[in-house]
């Protein structure tokens, strides 16, 4: 089958293309200390974002990370700390595995520990990548007519490609299950789960409360004249009840 003329299925009035599935197996990278080199010496330098603490010893710098990651900063017998600390002229002070905390810089000139902390980062994003995700970020599509159109689609899809290899009802989604995924999560402590949520209560606060919303809406329309400004705010509701429902004006 050509790439760019690939078997096309209809199903429901829609068109799908069928993909070649090509199976992949990717051999363990090596962490070796070569690869750790590689990284430290590619960091940017160096990010003046950073909050950076004179002291009366020099300058100081916090570094917030799951202790799954240390290991990663301290390198094999050490030595991916001790070539920060010796490019960069600092002391690293990591808490030890299995404790959380802070990574603390220390040293006697501020751009010393900016370039440290922008390597830490560096490093700390590399390999939080590499873990595998642990959480994500979805709606969930709970309505029945959601429902039972997905499970009208699994079932033409099932009659035209049941002679097909590996299409069967197991490869389909739990119709309970369905959502949108916003984003794949990789949270290591019980901490990011904390901030996780947080942030969540807060992007529900800040974007998707529903009175803040129809509130904007009723005053983008009141400014434009379109509807008669009588309330300042919304009074959400749903009516369930009506004698203007009635179609006979004689019942009672």
């Amino acid at each position: 089958m050509e790439v760019l003329r690939p078997q096309l299925i209809k199903i429901g009035g829609r068109v799908y293309r069928k993909n070649p599935i090509q199976e992949q197996t990717y051999q363990h990278e090596e962490e070796d200390d070569d690869y750790y080199q590689g990284l430290v010496e590619c960091a940017e330098e160096p990010c003046e974002t950073y909050e950076v603490v004179q002291t009366p010893q020099g300058f100081r710098c916090t570094v917030k990370a799951p202790s799954l990651l240390y290991k990663h900063i301290v390198g094999k017998r050490g030595d991916t700390r001790k070539k920060l600390e010796v490019e960069t002229k600092t002391s690293i002070s990591i808490p030890k595995p299995g404790q959380e905390g802070e990574i603390v810089i220390t040293g006697q000139h501020r751009s010393g520990v900016v370039s440290a902390r922008t390597r830490i980062d560096v490093l700390l994003l590399t390999f939080r990548r590499k873990q595998p995700f642990t959480h994500f970020l979805a709606f969930f599509l709970n309505e029945a007519e959601v429902q039972e159109r997905f499970l009208k689609f699994q079932e033409e899809v099932l009659e035209k490609c049941s002679m097909d290899h590996g299409v069967d009802s197991s490869i389909f989604q739990n119709p309970k299950k369905l959502h949108l995924t916003i984003g794949m999560l990789v949270l290591l402590s019980e901490q990011e789960i904390q901030q996780t949520c947080e942030m969540l209560q807060q992007c529900k606060e800040e974007f998707i409360e529903l009175q803040e919303l129809v509130d904007r809406v009723l005053e983008r329309f009141q400014a434009s004249g379109l509807i008669v400004k009588e309330w300042n705010s919304v009074k959400l509701h749903a009516t369930v009840m009506n004698t203007l429902f009635r179609k006979d004006p004689n019942a009672i």
